[in-house]
């Protein structure tokens, strides 16, 4: 059955719970290695509850990520994901070439979104602490997430290397 949930359209609509958010992001990372999408964006506080560090997480990744793909990622801080997800940090410093990683930090007074933006599809977790959003491909509300993660990325600053250089 979970192959074909990853081949159906991505939905459109409310979602409500840990549990759909889940599924919503396992599917976006299939759809996004299956469509070929040039570009995404991942937004969220810290990314603490997202299934970033499953291998079938990375495998869908690494399938995307080929020649001409560009990810961002926005959080307010990098620790949590640092430490909970070692299987997406370790492929983050292989794919350092194709990611850019920003902090909005705690000063920014804005909001970090809870999201996955790509130019066709969309999930907006509008209330993270019991996991309830939207997900679709309506212009304008993706137009409008995008506002608002870029309005935290300018405020932000370069985050999340790949490597850390020292002596």
């Amino acid at each position: 059955m979970p192959d074909e949930a990853s081949a159906s359209p991505l939905p459109e609509g409310r979602f409500d719970g840990r549990e759909a958010f889940d599924v919503l992001l396992r599917n976006a990372f299939a759809a996004a290695a299956r469509e070929g999408w040039k570009e995404m964006v991942f937004s969220d506080l810290d990314f603490a509850d997202w299934p970033l560090g499953e291998r079938a997480t990375i495998e869908a990744l690494q399938a995307w990520a080929v020649s001409g793909r560009r990810l961002m990622l926005l959080a307010q801080r990098y620790d949590v994901l640092e430490r909970g997800h070692a299987r997406f940090v370790a492929w983050r410093r292989m794919w350092d070439h194709i990611i850019e990683c920003r902090a909005a930090g705690e000063a920014s007074g804005t909001e970090v979104p809870s999201a996955i933006w790509t130019p066709s599809w969309f999930v907006h977790r509008i209330d993270p602490e019991r996991s309830r959003g939207v997900s679709g491909a309506e212009a304008r509300a993706r137009r409008e997430l995008r506002e608002a993660i870029e309005e935290c990325w300018r405020n932000g600053r370069p985050a999340f290397p790949a490597s850390t250089l020292g002596l």
